[in-house]
């Protein structure tokens, strides 16, 4: 599952769409290296990398727009969602494993096609989520740039400590059995009042190491967009 998924594009409106930041390169922390950048739908670019402190099969990504660095996600070889970090905010929302029913399993859904999940996040102003969802391979492949990915479709929805919803999404997403990760493609997100808007994020490109485009800073698609209709989504962002 996709955690910068969870910041559709229409909250996180591009205020300074097709107005330039000047161009640069992304460097990732001391004591870690660039793995990839990929270039994705509605104005957003990650950079992919991991860092030699952190655990085996846990990596960083790092979510960019038009106005610069805005998410920070760590997960690991299951995707997981170990940390989630808003630029914007300042909320940092860790996984808190051991009071989770089902941890998400990279591992099961790969092999069986599904794997449902039942998790628990506390973030730094002491608040509680719970999500619970599953995520499900059509036996669908497509290649974008030249990347081999798999189509799921998944449903989530987030609950407070009170049990009170947050919000829920549904839709498609990638699947990179060889990255170990998800990328996001075209979803429904409904917030707690009800209203709903659909937001398409899938990848457009894959740079690695010696090719063109790896470590770009600034996003290069869908970027003259007027975003419209914000609306607060409350919980883990």
């Amino acid at each position: 599952m996709n955690a910068a998924a969870l910041l559709p594009a229409t909250v996180l409106a591009v205020l300074t769409a097709g107005l330039a930041h000047g161009a640069g390169t992304f460097t990732p922390p001391e004591g870690c290296t660039l793995d990839m950048t990929v270039q994705l739908r509605e104005c957003r670019v990650a950079n992919h990398y991991h860092c030699a402190g952190d655990p085996s099969g846990e990596r960083w990504i790092s979510y960019a727009d038009g106005a610069g660095e805005y998410f920070l996600s760590r997960i690991d070889a299951e995707t997981r969602w170990i940390e989630s970090i808003s630029l914007q905010t300042g909320e940092v929302d860790r996984l808190d494993a051991g009071a989770s029913a089902d941890n998400a399993d990279f591992s099961a859904l790969l092999a069986t096609g599904r794997d449902d999940y039942d998790f628990i996040t506390r973030n730094n102003f002491g608040e509680t989520s719970r999500y619970v969802g599953y995520d499900q391979l059509t036996g669908e492949q497509v290649t974008i740039d030249g990347v081999t990915l798999e189509r799921c479709v998944f449903e989530l929805e987030a609950t407070d400590g009170n049990g009170n919803v947050l919000f829920s999404r549904k839709g498609t997403q990638y699947v990179s059995a060889e990255h170990r990760v998800f990328y996001g493609d075209i979803e429904t997100f409904r917030n707690a009042l009800g209203e709903e808007v659909q937001s398409v994020m899938s990848p457009v490109t894959f740079a690695f190491e010696g090719e063109d485009g790896f470590g770009e800073a600034e996003p290069k698609f869908d970027c003259d967009m007027l975003m419209t209709g914000q609306f607060g989504i409350g919980g883990r962002s």
